[in-house]
């Protein structure tokens, strides 16, 4: 793949079969989707994506931590799903309570925070159900029957059921719902859980980079199938620290993540597809996202890169 002398001093790219492309970006680059880039080889500025598997690394010294990682035993159960928790008093799921939940804006997987309220003096955070991720988790669930799984929907979807030691039993874990971005503190960035159990009383329901750090995963790959989680802050030498590198660290050689704010429908659609890929047609996992993503591509209504190109994969590449 050739790139210029000023790329070569803030990626490094290497070809690693005639239809893979690895990459190690650096400073700004880590938020470029590279495989909607045009593809120099191609005269009519089709992407990258056409003709290649784009796999990025965080840094090189994953690479090491990675191939260690590799001689564990394989997981014996096939999938794990997190997806819809219950975010607020006003959802349906909690007794004696009709108001719906409010919808998340312009369907994106997004939190959105308010101002100080002129009454309290206090900054709130209105965290929108995701109605589409429940359609996610049935329909990967449907590609996946007859296998061994988990799903915890709704109350279930909680950061004790994530934190309790039995997703290091599947080698497929995926989380539907939203992420949580702190750029000056990396280690508060979180995936959204449930923020109530079913008494109505409000639990902590963060999933935090700390926490994944402390957990042992067997899983081939983690799935964050909600907004910005493949963002972070940057650490010379080593790339972002946030939930993808939290993840890697704790045993998974793969991580899909998200570069912007992604809609909450087409991603349900992506992620149907590139599971079918991965479980049914035995793709590896780079391949049923690049599959997954072309076909978004090719439907009409999904046809902008904002809907698919916005999922990258890091680490291992085999």
């Amino acid at each position: 793949m050739p790139i210029t002398p000023t790329a070569k001093m803030l990626i490094a790219a290497w070809t690693i079969s005639n239809s893979r492309i690895g990459i190690v970006p650096d400073d700004v680059l880590q938020s470029v989707p590279f495989a909607m880039l045009p593809d120099p080889a191609m005269a009519n500025g089709a992407p990258l994506i056409g003709r290649h598997e784009v796999v990025l690394l965080p840094s090189i010294s994953a690479v090491a931590m990675l191939r260690r990682e590799a001689a564990r035993p394989p997981a014996g159960k096939t999938l794990a799903i997190f997806a819809d928790p219950v975010f607020s008093t006003a959802d349906s799921r909690l007794k004696g309570r009709s108001m719906a939940a409010p919808a998340a804006p312009e369907g994106t997987r997004l939190l959105q925070h308010l101002g100080a309220s002129a009454e309290t003096k206090e900054t709130a955070l209105t965290i929108p159900r995701l109605p589409f991720t429940a359609r996610e988790a049935e329909r990967i669930l449907g590609v996946a029957r007859g296998m061994k799984t988990f799903a915890a929907t709704g109350f279930d979807a909680s950061r004790e059921a994530a934190n309790g030691g039995g997703l290091s039993d599947y080698r497929y874990i995926h989380f539907a719902t939203h992420g949580y971005l702190d750029t000056e503190r990396p280690s508060l960035s979180a995936l959204v859980l449930a923020q109530f159990n079913r008494q109505g009383e409000p639990v902590d329901g963060f999933l935090r980079v700390a926490d994944v750090y402390n957990s042992r995963l067997s899983a081939d790959l983690v799935v964050l199938s909600a907004c910005q989680t493949g963002l972070g802050q940057e650490v010379r030498g080593e790339g972002l620290m946030g939930l993808t590198r939290a993840f890697l660290y704790a045993g998974a050689p793969r991580v899909i993540v998200s570069l912007w704010n992604v809609n909450d429908e087409a991603t349900a659609e992506l992620m149907a597809v590139f599971y079918r890929g991965l479980l049914r047609e035995g793709r590896t996992p780079a391949a049923a996202l690049r599959a997954a993503q072309l076909e978004l591509r090719g439907r009409k209504r999904w046809a902008s890169p904002y809907y698919w190109a916005a999922f990258v994969q890091h680490g291992e590449w085999r």
